[in-house]
């Protein structure tokens, strides 16, 4: 199994992500990461994306977990029957009421989106897609949103924050009781909840945001703050799997997880060939370069002179 996860780990806006890779490291899952800047280089164009050769390709979280409990990595085995319940209830809970509040806190809160999240892609993502793809995200979000909340979810955004927002306060205040002293939700082993859980939570506690009244609360209760850095110490060692690169790779993380290596020069070349075209047609757009028909006899044209840079991706 294969799975293509954003190269800079758990560092970037996107919430709900990151559930299929913390359940398989629950349980231990024998999967190759495929750490990418270009969705485009996952097999279903977005990112995450686990590639099996049972079913193809699947992209959406619940998706990813099924796969793996079928694979027989199931971190839910030893739950019971009201266990299992509960897990159906909270899961619901956050994608009813806290994950359209953290679309709107990454995507739609402008303070926040122009100075962290489309900073954070504009940064993450290679030259030149790094132009128009986080535009391009934004807008799937706002219909992401507006499929959830209606049409005019955007029209009154001071009514939308006391509503939505105080619905969301309330969901991470059910979350922090019902955890209370224990490690993880339902013991001290991790279940499917916790993955889910944490990949809501952990983007937001370790954003940099200008605009923070949701994350404010998260870090007021202190041991969901405490749950999701237990759970980045145990499974994220190296701060979202990604080791410094001082220090050695063991071998384990070498046989679970690789950098990419076919696909580094195929992307390097493409990179280049989109960014040579792109100034070549701004060129000649702005009339910086023209082609003139000179008179006979005269030398040939000369051929534009360009620097090219060419940059590995981590």
């Amino acid at each position: 199994m294969e799975l293509f996860v954003w190269a800079r780990g758990l560092g970037l806006p996107p919430v709900d992500q990151t559930a299929g890779r913390t359940y398989a490291r629950f349980t231990g899952a024998p999967l190759k990461v495929h750490k990418v800047t270009n969705p485009w280089r996952s097999p279903s164009g977005c990112l995450p994306a686990l590639k099996t050769k049972e079913e193809g390709v699947v992209s959406q979280m619940h998706q990813i977990i099924t796969h793996l409990r079928k694979q027989q990595y199931n971190a839910d085995y030893d739950l019971s029957a009201r266990q299992g319940a509960d897990t159906l209830a909270f899961v619901s809970l956050l994608e009813e009421k806290l994950l359209p509040v953290l679309i709107h806190t990454f995507w739609v809160d402008t303070k926040n989106y122009v100075e962290h999240t489309r900073k954070w892609y504009a940064e993450a993502i290679p030259f030149p897609l790094n132009f128009f793809l986080p535009n391009r995200m934004h807008k799937q979000h706002l219909e992401r949103l507006q499929l959830i909340w209606g049409e005019s979810c955007l029209e009154d955004e001071e009514e939308l924050e006391k509503e939505m927002y105080h619905e969301a306060q309330e969901c991470l205040t059910l979350l922090s009781q019902r955890l209370g002293d224990q490690k993880f939700f339902f013991g001290d082993s991790p279940a499917s909840l916790d993955a889910f859980v944490f990949s809501h939570l952990a983007p937001l506690l370790k954003a940099k945001l200008p605009n923070g009244k949701l994350q404010q609360h998260l870090k007021s209760l202190q041991n969901l703050c405490d749950f999701c850095y237990s759970i980045l110490s145990l499974y994220y060692p190296w701060d979202g799997g990604d080791a410094p690169s001082s220090a050695p790779k063991t071998a384990a993380s070498e046989g679970t997880e690789s950098e990419e290596e076919p696909y580094k020069r195929h992307n390097q070349i493409l990179s280049v060939l989109v960014g040579v075209a792109a100034m070549i047609g701004y060129a000649f757009l702005s009339g910086i370069v023209s082609i003139q028909r000179g008179p006979p006899g005269a030398a040939g044209p000369q051929p534009i002179a360009m620097e090219e840079e060419e940059e590995e991706e981590e």
